[in-house]
């Protein structure tokens, strides 16, 4: 499934296309199952700066297997093996600068992400540099495995990098139903917080209480900063795990107790929010942005959802050729977890 233009999603249509052998340290994957992510809709709409070579390919969610293996590549954690069954990091960096030898390779210069700024997995093949080839987690259905490594390592990034959150803690996290924040509910919970998470109805409510959420907030009948407050016998909450931006951003700071901690990774209802710096400097309350997190960690997650003590959560499965549909239904908010489209 490609995209020749960007707009809606009727723009995504399904093409025969030329993919390459692989070239020196890279890997052929054969894709089993590729997971949406709002950076799909992103890209598909058009980003500033993006210079896309047509037809381009969304998608950075990749599980499958290794169909080639290009000369010289090499992996530290899983047999390169024709047919073995991998998971594919979604960032891309040089390896060679400050940043990525010190294992932060997501502030690399040249980093890139399949599907953005790079061909991705909307498409039976893919190649793919070997050291972005991780170990498969488990006895998971690829469909499952396809919905971790995005929203699982922006999550990880935010709640344990960037908020530090510690047994104790209490944890915001806002619109449950989202892949990152379903993945921030598990994390926070694995770290010993006590969590919080909005949702718009009843029902999203209810899902997000089973992932383990000590008190649902339903924002569109309640008040979540009152509600924090409550909670909280009035101080606020120590960290909000927050990316949908607009007055949600704004608000979120009020949640914040003081000297508690706004991490924001995403804007998906706006990137001009009006903010009473007041509510910053005076309660001395830290706003830290965070994007995607290192291929490192990612390794530590897989490990983590191979023991079940995390799991990815799938709302729907819809085959690759109904990529349009599936745009559509997570524009108009109508998933709980992720969106995955199987390849045949």
């Amino acid at each position: 499934m490609v995209i020749r233009e960007h707009g809606e999603p009727e723009v995504l249509q399904r093409e025969t296309i030329d993919l390459p052998e692989p070239g020196p340290r890279e890997v052929r994957v054969r894709v089993r199952a590729v997971a949406l992510n709002h950076l799909d809709l992103w890209a598909r709409r058009g980003l500033p700066n993006m210079k896309y070579e047509y037809p381009h390919r969304l998608g950075a969610d990749v599980a499958g297997e290794i169909d080639a293996i290009g000369p010289g590549a090499v992996s530290a954690k899983t047999p390169l093996v024709v047919g073995q069954k991998i998971v594919v990091s979604p960032g891309m960096s040089c390896g060679v600068c400050e940043k990525c030898l010190s294992g932060s390779d997501n502030f690399c210069s040249k980093y890139k992400m399949l599907g953005e700024n790079t061909q991705g997995g909307y498409s039976r093949h893919i190649n793919v540099p070997d050291a972005n080839v991780l170990p498969y987690p488990g006895e998971l259905a690829f469909t499952e495995a396809a919905a971790i490594p995005l929203c699982f390592l922006t999550a990880w990034q935010m709640v344990v990098k960037r908020a530090g959150v510690v047994p104790g803690d209490t944890v915001l996290v806002q619109a449950a139903g989202s892949g990152v924040s379903s993945a921030a509910i598990q994390i926070a919970k694995l770290h010993g917080a006590r969590v919080f998470a909005t949702a718009g109805t009843d029902e999203k409510c209810a899902r997000a209480k089973e992932l383990g959420v000590d008190e649902a907030i339903n924002y569109a009948t309640q008040d979540f900063v009152a509600e924090c407050k409550r909670l909280t016998g009035k101080k606020g909450v120590d960290s909000v795990i927050e990316h949908v931006g607009g007055d949600v951003f704004v608000r979120s700071i009020l949640a914040a107790r003081w000297g508690g901690k706004v991490v924001t990774c995403g804007a998906t209802t706006g990137f001009s929010p009006t903010i009473d710096l007041r509510q910053i400097f005076f309660r001395q309350v830290q706003v830290l942005g965070s994007t995607m997190g290192s291929k490192g960690d990612l390794f530590r997650i897989l490990e983590l959802v191979a023991q079940k003590k995390l799991r990815p959560v799938v709302d729907r499965v819809l085959p690759l050729w109904s990529a349009a549909e599936a745009h559509r239904l997570l524009e108009e908010r109508r998933a709980f977890g992720k969106i995955v489209l199987e390849v045949d």
